[in-house]
């Protein structure tokens, strides 16, 4: 599904410098696979998402990606806050020239699956945070990519509503087994979600380590972080990330 070889971006700088951002850097995430990508601020993780949604072009190296285009979950609001619940997960469906009915119908079941059928006709005015990500989340889902880009999406969340939005992903995610590269801060969110974590180094980002997440699926949050091993393997990410 995606697969970088010697993947470099470099920006001009001042006084006719450059900046090395990201790479070089070598990827590849299989299909249905979710991968999880930590790292310091500014190593390049959202560059990288950027160069794989085809937002930017590489300075060098190969890419390629599966040929639908992904599907990108930002950190905060990213609700069309003229539009109902119901109109900000029903619009991509529009844009593919779905049927109204069959817009009615995909949409309003996707809004269940997250929790939000009595706020449908909602404007994100009158939703909380937790709540306007569920709708960034039913939105993605609704338009069934082969492939999603999450960039931090749970990120401004506090920590209660960020681990119920993570067994909403999850639950998801086992329902439909999309192809997610997933970028977060925390060690803990990366170890709950994904089959692999990569971490990055200091920019210009490469990839220095891989961990493969040993615990079975389905998962849920704070079950999985009462498991010893669970400790064991954020302390090894933690030294990586030193």
């Amino acid at each position: 599904m995606i697969v970088a070889h010697q993947l470099t971006k470099s920006y001009p700088g001042p006084n006719g410098t450059t900046i090395n951002a990201l790479g070089p850097v070598d990827l590849r995430v299989e299909a249905g696979e979710f991968v999880c990508l930590v790292g310091p601020s500014g190593c390049g993780k959202s560059t990288l998402l950027r160069l794989i949604a085809g937002l930017e072009p590489p300075t060098s190296g190969e890419l390629l990606t599966d040929p639908q285009p992904p599907t990108l979950v930002f950190q905060g609001d990213s609700t069309f806050p003229w539009m109902t619940v119901f109109g900000n997960v029903e619009y991509p469906l529009k844009l593919r020239g779905m049927a109204e009915r069959e817009r009615e119908v995909a949409a309003t079941a996707m809004i269940g699956r997250v929790g939000l059928s009595k706020f449908a006709e909602a404007y994100p005015y009158q939703l909380s945070g937790g709540m306007k990500q569920r709708v960034a989340l039913a939105r993605a889902w609704a338009n069934d990519p082969a492939t999603l880009l999450m960039d931090e999406p749970f990120g401004a969340l506090d920590e209660q509503t960020r681990i119920v939005l993570q067994n909403e992903l999850l639950r998801l995610w086992d329902a439909a087994h999309k192809t997610v590269l997933f970028v977060t801060h925390s060690i803990d969110e990366a170890l709950v979600l994904g089959d692999r974590v990569l971490v990055m180094s200091a920019a210009p980002g490469r990839i220095v380590k891989e961990v493969r997440v040993p615990f079975a699926r389905p998962r849920e949050a704070i079950q999985l972080k009462r498991d010893p091993q669970f400790g064991e393997l954020a302390y090894e990410l933690w030294q990586a990330l030193k």
